[in-house]
């Protein structure tokens, strides 16, 4: 296979020759970079890269070049190639029209000229563009396959789980893919055993649990060691951050996900609110970085495992696992995130999977082409999933029982669905039965107002509805109240604290237990947001810090 393009773009010729230098410099051993001298020219280059099923990682072009700008260049440049990182490169003058490409025309980043050195003012840019490009670029087959049912619930779990995972793979539906079909015939595989997944080196896994994929794939799903100074369960935003400062400050750390890392921020599909991301990004990524953080400071991650019983001995935290093993530590961090609720509608537990969704499923994407679907809840995740879906179905309905759309979501997010043309928003509006024999065919809609009922045709439904966190498996040994959500700090009461054994009261983030802490969306009354989750993450290290000293 050839290697992936990177294309430089700018119509001064001692500019372009120096870009294509540097970049030729760097990244030559991997890529093979390619220029032109005008917007026009380069979309004639990428249609051409195209044709031949080349694939471009990065695409940098100036912004002053004359008929077509940088801005215009690299909107037109996104329909040719959509997977490809674009960046701009323009003078201070011209910044705000870079912000605007960034809020408008999908920009991934500027940067300003002169770049010199390049080792400090481009390569850092570029080099992380392109590690966001490698991490979901699919290079044709070679990965994983997995062959089934487009509508099976469990092949929709495998999916789900690989791509999370960031584990590239093909999806063959034996349904619509006479490849599928054939194999399906030549391997001699049971209809009742799919979904199959063929591996690298070709072996098998027939109806195959997360678990079992992993230990093929070269997940870590069993601890190294017996003992650690600091046990993390849950590696969403706040399990991250906790396990980044623990590792970064010399404790044995281990992390424990039941599902993928990221949590339920991991399936978001744009971020664009959080700190130092002025286009955005999408939770995937974010927890891509933040997994490579932590391995950078030897953290060790257990996924898919799950964490089933806690016994506390003294100073001493035991976890008992799903495999039967324990995990013992000095100091126990708590970031478990919540799940989705249920849709309280008929049906929809019986089509969970075959077109009932819990949370984005970005999987699904490219199936909801040119089709209406549905979105039911009013936070946040919601309206990102909405400005997601909507560059692939004809029609994104979001279903709502408040009567406004900024009661629960960012400002920000109000106004891009507002101006999305795509987007009808149905407040005051609840789901009563989800319909289809084997698969989502229509929803009948109830509008709380005027009392009619309504049936909306659509096969795809994604529920974004209230929280329930993962904390059943503390049996009451950690306060919590009536929901389930850990409290903490000042939220203890006398009569949480009767047993606790220490002088000082407990910490900011300390559970009703010496040493063990809570943090993220698990905890009570946090703020559901993922800059607050981090920064409990890692606060919560100082505190950790303080306990074990004083032991």
């Amino acid at each position: 296979m050839s290697k992936p393009v990177l294309v430089a773009v700018d119509d001064d010729v001692d500019v372009l020759a120096a870009i294509a230098r540097d970049l030729r410099g760097h990244y030559g051993r991997d890529y093979r970079i390619v220029r032109a001298d005008s917007g026009s020219a380069a979309l004639e280059l990428l249609g051409a890269l195209k044709e031949r099923e080349e694939h471009v990682a990065l695409i940098l072009s100036d912004q002053r070049m004359p008929k077509m700008d940088g801005v215009a260049f690299l909107s037109e440049a996104m329909k040719l190639h959509p997977k490809s990182k674009r960046a701009l490169l323009t003078a201070y003058a011209d910044t705000q029209a870079a912000i605007s490409a960034i809020n408008d025309s999908k920009v991934d980043y500027y940067l300003l000229k002169p770049w010199d050195p390049p080792e400090e003012k481009l390569f850092p840019v570029l080099d992380d563009l392109l590690d966001g490009w490698r991490a979901h670029f699919r290079p044709g087959y070679g990965g994983v396959r997995v062959i089934g049912e487009r509508w099976s619930a469990k092949c929709h779990r495998i999916r789900d789980f690989l791509a999370r995972n960031q584990v590239p793979y093909q999806f063959l539906d034996v349904a619509s893919s006479g490849h599928a079909r054939a194999l399906v015939s030549d391997l001699e595989v049971d209809p009742s055993r799919l979904p199959r997944v063929i591996l690298p080196d070709g072996s098998r896994l027939d109806a195959p649990e997360p678990l079992e994929i992993a230990e093929h794939i070269g997940l870590e799903t069993k601890a190294r060691k017996r003992f650690y100074d600091l046990a993390i369960v849950g590696a969403g935003p706040a399990g991250l951050a906790s396990a980044v400062y623990g590792g970064s400050e010399g404790l044995a750390t281990v992390m424990i996900e039941r599902e993928a890392p990221g949590g339920q921020a991991g399936t978001s599909s744009k971020i664009e609110n959080y700190l130092g991301f002025p286009s955005g990004i999408t939770g995937g990524e974010l927890a891509r970085r933040a997994v490579d953080q932590t391995k950078k400071f030897g953290v060790e991650i257990l996924t898919p495992q799950e964490v089933t019983g806690l016994r506390v001995q003294g100073p001493y935290k035991s976890l008992t696992l799903s495999d039967g093993s324990e995990i013992a530590c000095h100091a126990l961090m708590l970031s478990m995130g919540v799940s989705w609720n249920l849709l309280p509608a008929e049906g929809a537990d019986r089509l969970a999977g075959a077109g009932v969704f819990y949370g984005a499923a970005m999987t699904e994407a490219p199936q909801v082409k040119g089709q209406t679907m549905c979105i039911v809840g009013g936070g946040n995740s919601a309206g990102q999933a909405a400005m997601y879906f909507k560059d692939y179905a004809d029609k994104v309905v979001m279903i709502l029982r408040g009567s406004s759309l900024g009661a629960k979501m960012s400002h920000y997010l109000v106004k891009r669905i507002e101006s999305a043309t795509n987007i009808e928003v149905r407040l005051n509006t609840q789901i009563r039965e989800c319909q289809g024999s084997e698969r989502l065919e229509a929803l009948e809609l109830w509008n709380q107002g005027s009392g009619e009922t309504e049936r909306l045709a659509t096969g795809h439904l994604f529920v974004f509805l209230g929280a329930t966190p993962h904390t059943d498996w503390l049996d009451d040994q950690v306060a919590c109240d009536e929901r389930g959500f850990i409290l903490t700090g000042a939220d203890l009461d006398e009569t949480h604290l009767r047993d606790w054994p220490l002088e000082r009261a407990p910490f900011l983030l300390e559970t009703s237990v010496p040493g063990i802490f809570a943090s993220g969306d698990a905890r009570h009354n946090s703020v559901k947001r993922v800059a607050s989750a981090v920064g409990e993450g890692s606060v919560a290290v100082v505190f950790m810090h303080e306990f074990l000293a004083a032991r």
